[in-house]
């Protein structure tokens, strides 16, 4: 068997005897007797008797084992033109006295506390510091608007807010303190403090009677101490987007959320433990939560985090200028960054500006990587381009290619093989397991691997009912997909996005690959719109390459004979329409749900989580015409 293979077979037929190994590379109080127990409402849960503190084990077990010198942060601010970076024992020094600000104004273990801030370093010592007070955190996106923020306050009851004065969107500077104002003042629950960092840029009045200076409060704190907590007790809550409008906030433990970040860091990623790590996002995703803060910190590598963009902060060259100042190891980022480059440095030219010999993997997660993508960044950079799939519910990747156990050979349009840990099936409606090359539902056979969410706060029916009910025995992902005859999992996209034309059910996603090819496209987005005949039928919205020059007409005809000649008549493929931009969220995830309500003449809700609202003003007036 190959190396692949023998750990997946391990972690298939004996998960507790593959994770017990596995847990013993975490730096435990009270190391677990029991592995994996079921909970009172039958949810598997790991590593239950076990006792530990995350924030230890990302910070204090490295300066107590000599390493407090080396490098654990990098703050890189193009918007600010700024640099700084912390030890672990500097990060540690404020970590605890934040803890201990926190501490005096009465947060302790159990409560939560809401992080609305920037990308600055502060922001990942809130979430480091409610970790060594075993408070629950629950971060959301800084500029965020009133009534998101209000939302996530009535649903998780923070004892306190942690926010910045400000936030910097390219050259644009948004005060923060208005918009938490109004959000405590329109939620019903109120929260007893809000702890303001004031940042150079815009200082915020603090009038209300709630309001603490940040810098002030920190000053005058004592360290705190690491508190001890179950394996099982919740680290954070993050909110992802629910079908029904109201966000779900994910729950995730300390334990199993520490234990497989460890085993990824190795597995999947293949960093050495003094490596530079940089995944670039924001803390308010879960890959922010889990590879720009904890996963690198527990493993004691150096992460970076940077507030900016690919690309206009200056130019399409900023990734590759963060790669070679800080010799980065592993690079991790959504395949919409990589379009972004890719639309106004085409050729390629920023690259061979940089050194990045250094650089030895590119990663990209978050939504699905297109082959012309795939295939551009190959080429460019000349680095192995690394897909992996997961979701926030699991907390890290499902399917990648392990490059710490065994590098497999890449197949465009998929993210590999199943992580050990994870059993996956595909599954018809009628929740049999398919063969090869046979789409279905994507489904994790249970127990679920460590780290993956035991719960939706304060709504476990939801958590039962939106994804162990349909398929007992099952988690369901919500995407569909296939294996292909060697174990590579195809994603096909969203359920929801595979389309019925005339009877014959048709992934979108395939038909984005194909259009994504023409050589004037950036990127393209496919959705089924409503069709008295034949059901559904889709639609293309493309983004030209900058520079590029087209006749509409013949563009769309070049479109649609590609689409017919690679998938078929059958697609009933017709219409192609160019827009400027697509509306997507801020991790760059397309809204095609919102675009197809939209050609349905549907009313819809501006998502919370958009990027740039006016990109929907765009897409009606194409449609209009």
């Amino acid at each position: 068997m190959s190396a692949y293979q023998e750990e997946y077979l391990l972690a298939k037929e004996d998960p507790k005897k593959f994770w017990a190994k596995q847990a013993e590379h975490i730096n435990w109080f009270t190391e677990p007797s029991i592995i994996l127990q079921q909970d009172n409402n039958g949810i598997e849960r790991w590593f239950p008797d076990g006792v530990l503190n995350t924030c230890w084990l990302a910070l204090d077990y490295h300066c107590e084992q000599g390493r407090g010198d080396n490098v654990a942060l990098i703050y890189d601010s193009p918007v600010t033109a700024s640099q700084c970076q912390y030890t672990y024992s500097q990060l540690r020094e404020q970590v605890s006295k934040i803890a201990g600000m926190l501490a005096k104004q009465g947060v302790e273990k159990g409560d939560r506390v809401i992080i609305y801030m920037p990308m600055i370093p502060e922001a990942a010592m809130a979430m480091l510091a409610c970790a060594r007070l075993g408070a629950i955190h629950s971060v959301v996106f800084g500029g965020f608007a009133p009534h998101e923020l209000a939302v996530r306050i009535d649903d998780a009851h923070p004892k306190a807010i942690m926010t910045a004065s400000c936030g910097i969107e390219f050259t644009t500077v948004i005060p923060y303190k208005p918009l938490v104002d109004k959000a405590i003042e329109i939620s019903h629950w109120k929260p007893n403090k809000v702890f303001v960092f004031q940042r150079p840029q815009h200082r915020a009045e603090l009038s209300q009677s709630y309001d603490l200076d940040w810098q002030e409060e920190v000053a005058k704190a004592q360290p705190h101490s690491c508190v001890p907590v179950l394996a099982t007790d919740p680290l954070y809550i993050l909110y992802t987007s629910g079908t029904t409008g109201k966000p779900k906030g994910v729950v995730r433990d300390n334990g199993g959320h520490a234990v497989a970040l460890k085993y990824s860091m190795g597995a999947i990623y293949n960093v050495p433990q003094n490596g530079v790590y940089w995944a670039v996002s924001d803390v308010g995703w879960v890959l922010g939560h889990s590879y720009i803060v904890y996963a690198p910190l527990i493993h004691g590598c150096t992460s970076i985090l940077y507030e900016g963009k690919p690309v206009k902060t200056p130019d399409a060259g900023s990734f590759w200028r963060v790669c070679a100042e800080h010799k980065v190891n592993v690079l991790f980022a959504a395949p919409t960054a990589f379009r972004a480059i890719k639309k106004e440095d085409s050729d390629g030219a920023h690259i061979g500006k940089y050194d990045l010999s250094k650089l030895q993997t590119i990663f990209m997660a978050g939504e699905r990587l297109d082959p012309p993508t795939l295939s551009w960044a190959q080429e460019k950079t000349r680095k192995p381009i690394i897909d992996n799939w997961w979701q926030t519910e699991t907390g890290w990747p499902i399917v990648a290619n392990p490059m710490g156990i065994e590098p497999m050979p890449v197949k465009a349009g998929s993210s590999t093989k199943p992580v050990p840990g994870y059993h996956l099936e595909i599954l018809n409606e009628q929740g049999e397991v398919l063969g090869p090359n046979q789409q279905g539902f994507i489904a994790i056979k249970r127990p679920l691997p460590p780290s993956c969410l035991p719960t939706i706060w304060q709504n476990h029916q939801r958590f039962e009912s939106g994804y162990l009910d349909i398929f007992p025995g099952y988690y369901v992902c919500g995407d569909g997909g296939y294996f292909d005859s060697d174990g590579y999992l195809f994603i096909m996209g969203r359920i929801d996005d595979v389309i019925n034309v005339a009877g014959h059910r048709l992934s979108t996603g395939e038909m984005e690959e194909v259009v994504a090819g023409h050589p004037a496209i950036a990127e393209c987005a496919v959705v089924g719109v409503s069709d008295e005949l034949k059901g559904q039928l889709p639609l293309g919205l493309v983004v030209l390459k900058d520079g590029v020059k087209v006749n509409n007409t013949q563009l769309e005809e070049e479109i649609v004979d590609i689409v017919r000649e690679k998938i078929g008549a059958v697609a009933c493929f017709k219409q192609a329409l160019i827009v400027e931009r697509l509306p997507k969220t801020r991790s760059g995830k397309i809204l095609r749900k919102t675009i197809r309500q939209i050609a349905d003449g549907e009313d819809y809700a501006v998502p919370s989580t958009i990027d740039d609202p006016s990109s929907l003003s765009e897409i009606e007036k194409v449609l209009e015409r």
